[in-house]
């Protein structure tokens, strides 16, 4: 049974033996459609048309670095000691405009390099509450890494991906790059209808990202933008029975897909991979709002439940989050631009829609949050 709303325990997530995981197949495009090279004339100096990339200090390498497993860390969230009237960050000249009622906001106004660390509680905690915000005409882009990095330091320990390109000498950056002239797509959609492949970043660690930071640095003519799914209001949705039904339950999240994936491609492989469970239904430690926590690209099946229950379950959840436009927002890049999200109670998809050959390229810098934590249902 689920717990009741008198009881006062959590469940934690934990990490899970390898053995004891069932791999499924409903791993999604958007990590195979991920390239491992480039090329490198077109990049740094311009080829056939194109202009040499914008952030060459960006341009992705996959080394043969190894890295231990991750160790449990103490997470203390700055939003929590924010001022919840943002008097820094919205400050008098800064300008806000809604993308929806419950997800998305764009800021003009405001350099997020030049916040104090007061400022920078706001930010987590704004972004808590509006799950993304894109902050226009900003310089996080023209900053040293390393400046851009001891940034990202201030909400959380740096999350270095296990696969995924990263500048050298830099791998806490996760780059997502397609260079000029680049055509794998056409390939791809001989075999698929969509790209669109909704997934909270690496949720198979045992403390995925938090507070979340993507900024461009090259942007296609037009397309190629970001779909945000609104977890809390997902979960809201769902009527009073299915969501006590959820609590309790927890779902086991893989890494071994993705890092198999990257290995059979000649890849890189910083850190073996690793499965955790975490609870179906996650609190978020600032705002107190309960969220789903699962997606298709990771989760693999419920805890405890046949594999046909678990599956049956799980698309009705993935289902529900994917056709539920109504709590979802879209940001569309453009130059200068650094969208922050909170990976914790989000999904999140990019479009792959541009012209063929354009080039599409962005740095994450992800800090770990802490593990998820579920507490009792309330009606």
């Amino acid at each position: 049974m689920a717990p009741s709303a008198t009881e006062t325990v959590t469940v934690p997530s934990r990490p899970v033996e390898h053995s004891q995981v069932k791999l499924t197949s409903n791993t999604g495009p958007y990590k195979e459609l991920a390239p491992i090279g480039y090329e490198k004339e077109a990049e740094e100096q311009g080829k056939d048309g194109f202009q040499a990339a914008k952030y060459r200090n960006y341009l992705p390498t996959w080394g043969n670095e190894k890295y231990p497993p991750l160790q449990l860390f103490e997470h203390h969230d700055p939003g929590l000691d924010a001022d919840k009237n943002f008097p820094e960050l919205l400050a008098k000249g800064v300008t806000t405009n809604d993308l929806t009622p419950t997800i998305g906001t764009e800021v003009t106004g405001v350099q997020l390099s030049t916040l104090s660390p007061a400022g920078k509680d706001q930010l987590a905690r704004f972004v808590a509450e509006r799950k993304v915000v894109a902050f226009r005409s900003q310089d996080f882009a023209d900053l040293p890494i390393n400046e851009a990095l001891d940034y990202g330091r201030y909400f959380g320990r740096l999350h270095i991906h296990p696969t995924s390109g990263a500048p050298e000498g830099y791998p806490e950056v996760h780059l997502v790059h397609r260079g000029a002239g680049d055509k794998t797509a056409e390939a791809f959609f001989q075999t698929r209808t969509s790209s669109v492949a909704w997934h909270s970043d690496v949720s198979y660690e045992l403390q995925p990202p938090g507070t979340t930071f993507l900024y461009i640095l090259d942007v296609p003519e037009t397309g190629g933008d970001t779909l945000f799914a609104n977890q809390v209001e997902a979960y809201n949705r769902l009527s009073e029975g299915f969501k006590e039904r959820l609590h309790g339950l927890k779902a086991t999240h893989s890494g071994i897909e993705q890092v198999d994936a990257s290995r059979g491609k000649g890849g890189a492989v910083r850190r073996e991979p690793v499965v955790s469970e975490h609870p179906i239904v996650r609190t978020h430690p600032v705002t107190g709002e309960k969220a789903l926590y699962v997606n298709p690209q990771f989760t693999r099946k419920i805890v405890g439940y046949k594999q046909e229950e678990s599956d049956a379950l799980l698309k009705f959840l993935y289902d529900h989050i994917a056709f539920g436009a109504d709590f979802h927002a879209r940001v569309k890049w453009a130059a200068k631009t650094v969208v922050v999200w909170d990976n914790r109670v989000t999904l999140h998809s990019a479009l792959v829609d541009w012209k063929s050959g354009q080039r599409r390229h962005l740095a994450r810098i992800a800090p770990q949050a802490e593990a998820p934590v579920e507490t009792p249902y309330k009606a």
